[in-house]
C-alpha cells in the first residue's frame, strides 16, 4: 500500500538537497520523535550512504536499486519498498522522478 498522506507532523521547510539536485528531500518529525523524509530523485545514477538503517517507499515513479555487496539491480515501483542497513550504502538508477519516503531506524 501507498502512502498517500502524513498526518500531525512537523515539517523542515529548508529542504536538503543533494546531488547537485538530483535529489531534493523535507525532514519529518512525528509527535514521538520519529523521524522520516520525503522527496524526489530526478533522472540520475547516485550513490548514498547510510548512518541508520533505512527504508526507501516508493510513492510514485520507480527505481532500480543496487545495495552494497550485491551485484543484483531490482526494481521498485509505487507501494514497493527496500532496506538498507546502517553504516552501509546503495546505487540507484532513476530514469523519471522517483518520489519516496525515507523510513529511518
Amino acid at each position: 500500500m501507498t502512502t498517500t498522506h502524513i498526518d500531525a507532523v512537523s515539517v523542515t521547510t529548508q529542504a536538503s538537497v543533494y546531488f547537485d539536485g538530483k535529489c531534493i528531500s523535507h525532514g519529518i518529525t512525528f509527535a514521538d520523535g520519529t523521524k522520516k523524509s520525503v522527496g524526489v530523485v530526478l533522472p540520475a545514477s547516485l550513490t548514498f550512504n547510510t548512518g541508520a538503517p533505512e527504508t526507501m517507499e516508493c510513492v510514485a515513479g520507480s527505481c532500480e536499486y543496487k545495495l552494497a555487496g550485491s551485484e543484483a539491480w531490482l526494481a521498485s515501483g509505487p507501494g514497493e519498498s527496500f532496506s538498507i542497513p546502517g553504516n552501509s550504502k546503495f546505487d540507484i538508477r532513476v530514469t523519471e522522478p522517483y518520489h519516496y519516503i525515507c523510513h529511518f531506524g
